[in-house]
């Protein structure tokens, strides 16, 4: 059983641990480096019309997690997403609950659409995004991320 409920500051420290494992693991994030717990909370605590949500199992182990911000470029508008899930329990429904409840927060915080920005690599990402709903709309040709690694990125939207 998959529990999906906001996430918190107190939530930051499993949040990191299950980011860090994925950014160690590479291909599918363009986050490179070390993830701080003081960022991640400082990140849920601060940023105005944020939302995350954590997935969690009946035991509490945190499965994935979600969160929406405003994008830089249209912040009043559009919510840039991001979305990861624990390495080995992908496929079990994690990433359709917490859109869930990301897209009902999204709209409560008055965006109209949904931006997802996606390494061109992540045929998972891509494939995620896709079966939510989320259409290509634009291309990053050439970005490179904090380690010098330069990648394609897929911009694809989703329409509240």
């Amino acid at each position: 059983m998959i529990h999906i409920r906001p996430a918190t500051p107190a939530d930051a420290r499993a949040i990191t641990e299950l980011l860090q494992e994925i950014v160690d693991a590479g291909g599918t994030t363009a986050i490179t480096g070390q993830v701080k717990r003081e960022d991640i909370a400082a990140q849920i605590r601060a940023t105005p019309r944020a939302a995350w949500h954590v997935a969690e199992d009946e035991t509490g182990e945190l499965l994935g997690f979600q969160w929406i911000d405003p994008m830089i470029e249209e912040p009043e508008t559009c919510a840039e997403i991001a979305t990861f899930a624990r390495k080995g329990r992908t496929g079990l429904g994690i990433g359709s609950a917490l859109f869930k409840a990301t897209q009902e927060a999204a709209r409560r915080l008055d965006y109209t659409w949904i931006r997802a920005n996606i390494r061109a690599d992540n045929a998972g990402g891509l494939a995620y995004y896709q079966s939510r709903g989320f259409e290509d709309y634009g291309r990053i040709e050439g970005y490179v991320m904090g380690d010098g690694t330069v990648v394609d990125k897929v911009l694809k939207r989703f329409d509240l």
